[in-house]
């Protein structure tokens, strides 16, 4: 009789056990459920967690899709030369993993594309942000670069050496959107 309430008493235990633990984890909710992120930018603890180059609560502001327009204005260069007229056309990248990367053309008086060159954005913010150009070879020349774009205005250095000759600067200072 002893042995029998044990094994009935030891069930008993098992099972509120059993129920317990299955009763607690069926509770805890999925804090992502209902949060929706855009871009391809996962939920983590309920929060959408944003690549770079993007931002909003639910990664729903792209910065390069700001930034894709084209800016007017008169760049110089450091020879004193002057260029009226001229555009930067910046371009989203078909890429839709990499937020940051964009084309930039710059486009003389005549409409004529003097050279197409890959960037890369930083330190992006609603304001604004920075952009990079890393060495890149055209023809016979090596062009490199620095500037600022947002979604009004771009600003861009941009140096151009050849194989027998020293750097020449090019300034692209504040283009305005056109």
């Amino acid at each position: 009789m002893k042995s029998i309430r044990l094994i009935a008493i030891s069930a008993i235990i098992t099972l509120s056990a059993f129920c317990a633990v299955l009763y607690s984890s069926s509770c805890k909710k999925d804090a992502c459920l209902g949060v929706s992120c855009k871009n391809n930018a996962p939920c983590s603890g309920g929060t959408c967690v944003c690549p770079t180059g993007i931002a909003g609560a639910n990664c729903e502001i792209v910065y390069r899709n700001m930034y894709a327009n084209t800016y007017k204005g008169t760049g110089s260069d450091n020879l004193s030369n002057v260029y009226p007229n001229y555009k930067l056309v910046f371009s989203k990248t078909s890429d839709t993993t990499e937020y940051t990367k964009m084309n930039l053309q710059v486009v003389d008086s005549v409409n004529v594309v003097s050279v197409s060159l890959p960037v890369v954005l930083y330190n992006n913010n609603a304001g604004g942000s920075n952009i990079t150009i890393a060495a890149t070879g055209v023809d016979t020349f090596t062009y490199s670069g620095t500037g600022v774009i947002s979604a009004n205005a771009a600003s861009v250095d941009i140096s151009k050496k050849g194989p027998n000759s020293a750097a020449r600067l090019f300034s692209f200072k504040s283009f305005i959107k056109q």
